[in-house]
């Protein structure tokens, strides 16, 4: 799918798709098969676990919030003196993707006014920033990789826990503390993710440049699995109760993953129609559930889909 975009009477950028078929060695391709493996074994690291089933600690989401602002803060400042790149000035979307902003706003409304005082850079968090700040300023073109990264990431699987922290933390509905996942400039995520997808496929890289770019990828993702065990460690630490959204998790089910919610729609979008099924029921057994059915199918879905790209 070929999109094109345009800006209509000011108010952002308007999609026009049109089919275009993609290949094993467009850069979108090659780097969804080369990270695959390790985008798995994030997804199934303890933390990122206990987020999808609910179980929020509400300090350490403080904390990762605080560690996503010092990753943005680096990638934005790289971006911005990168802008101009030619393997990087097709991806310069500030309005539509820039998140450093929104986490202040979020930090302020979880520590308040003075809350640049209350955080730091965790050692973990620390790493990715340095690696960051290392491509900007030796090899621009690795930025891609990183933007890739987190960007359609927060595209997709992203909005998924929005909705399961707010339901757990019990955040206002209008946004409050929730700010990193709310994309304003964007009035369609999937039209927007493949808009980027194509401007990716559209740089004139070598082979060897793609290959490279799937390294750093994968050390994109190494990175904030190292951030996600440093969260882990800190809980061991913290006395406080978890936060329960109220949905089942796998454990009370009977241990049998393949009950679970987030696993069910995974496999469901990936073709699997009795999986579907199987979250449908699942889900609807909770009387919360039954509740927050469409957006949880929706949301879930739409991490899956990003998973598969």
């Amino acid at each position: 799918m070929e999109v094109t975009a345009n800006v209509s009477n000011g108010a952002g950028l308007v999609y026009e798709e049109k089919e275009d078929t993609l290949g094993p060695e467009d850069l979108s391709e090659v780097l969804a098969a080369g990270t695959k493996e390790v985008h798995e074994k994030a997804e199934n690291t303890q933390f990122v676990k206990d987020f999808l089933r609910g179980r929020i600690r509400k300090e350490l989401f403080k904390l990762g919030a605080v560690a996503l602002y010092y990753t943005y803060t680096a990638m934005e400042e790289e971006i911005e003196r990168n802008k101009d790149h030619p393997h990087f000035a097709p991806l310069y979307f500030p309005s539509e993707l820039h998140r450093h902003e929104a986490l202040a706003r979020d930090l302020e409304y979880f520590y308040g006014p003075d809350w640049q005082s209350q955080v730091s850079c965790s050692q973990a968090t620390q790493r990715y920033v340095d690696r960051i700040h290392q491509v900007g300023q030796e090899d621009p073109v690795l930025l891609v990789a990183h933007a890739y990264t987190r960007y359609m990431g927060d595209l997709s699987g992203g909005q998924v826990l929005k909705k399961v922290a707010q339901r757990a933390m019990k955040l206002p509905p209008t946004g409050e503390g929730l700010e990193f996942y709310q994309f304003d400039g964007i009035h369609s995520a999937k039209a927007f993710k493949q808009l980027y997808r194509s401007r990716m496929n559209e740089l004139e890289l070598d082979m060897e440049t793609k290959k490279r770019l799937v390294e750093e990828a994968v050390k994109a993702f190494n990175f904030n699995m190292e951030v996600f065990e440093e969260l882990d460690e800190i809980g061991k630490t913290i006395q406080e109760d978890a936060l329960d959204a109220g949905m089942p998790v796998h454990g009370a089910m009977g241990g049998d993953i393949s009950k679970c919610p987030y696993y069910t729609a995974k496999m469901a979008a990936s073709g699997g129609t009795a999986y579907a099924c199987q979250l449908a029921m699942a889900v609807l057994r909770h009387p919360t559930g039954q509740v927050l059915f469409a957006a949880w199918f929706a949301a879930l879905a739409g991490l899956a889909a990003w998973y598969l790209m």
